[in-house]
């Protein structure tokens, strides 16, 4: 190169292709696997035990999570119907879903003693908000969608919750957790739906509030 003449940007620029003629392949790969963490498509998700197991639901589809408030019960309504409550002022069906699942309990005298409370999630499910009981309190986390496998086959043919409730499973690497997603929008069948109690029947003003 002569004396006087200056180095262009593009002399600077390290291309792919120049970066492997400079640097070993191995010193390269950290990079490589960075930078195809931060394009990974991702997934938010709330997860809560239920029975033994984890289970999670979309996060987009909870639209708050609080303490259980006091829930006032309603006649000839499914066991799995807890009743109504006031949350914020608006008027939530709450379903217990270890009871909706026919789930046993796990049994945590530690975790009931330092916790006695129960949680609500509330969620966006057809024409109402429903509210989700369960005995802990959720967490948020975040997972790479490629980590969601579809249901196996053998348990997609067994009337069960498999059958209608679950959207896939989560296995976390370098774990032995699962965690099983819920598909919200088939939790409910149309006929259960349809059992929640009225608020015009109700004596005092708690009841289900139809969304508009």
């Amino acid at each position: 190169m002569p004396r006087n003449s200056k180095a262009t940007p593009q002399d600077a620029t390290l291309t792919p292709s120049r970066a492997a003629e400079v640097a070993p392949a191995d010193l390269l790969q950290p990079i490589i696997r960075r930078t195809q963490t931060q394009i990974e498509p991702m997934m938010q998700l709330i997860v809560f035990p239920l029975g033994r197991e984890e289970y999670a639901i979309r996060i987009g589809q909870v639209k708050e999570i609080t303490v259980t408030p006091e829930i006032a019960r309603m006649p000839r309504t499914p066991p799995f119907l807890r009743g109504v409550a006031n949350i914020r002022g608006e008027l939530i069906a709450v379903i217990d879903l270890e009871e909706r699942f026919q789930m046993t309990r796990a049994a945590d005298v530690a975790n009931a003693a330092a916790d006695p409370r129960t949680y609500t999630l509330v969620v966006e499910a057809a024409d109402y908000a429903i509210g989700l009981l369960v005995s802990a309190m959720p967490l948020a986390t975040t997972v790479p969608v490629a980590l969601l496998e579809r249901a196996p086959d053998f348990l997609q043919t067994l009337p069960s919750i498999h059958d209608k409730y679950v959207e896939g499973f989560i296995r976390l690497p370098d774990s032995d957790r699962v965690i099983i997603l819920l598909d919200l929008l088939r939790l409910l069948r149309p006929e259960e739906i349809l059992q929640l109690p009225d608020p015009a029947a109700v004596s005092k003003p708690i009841g289900v509030a139809r969304r508009k």
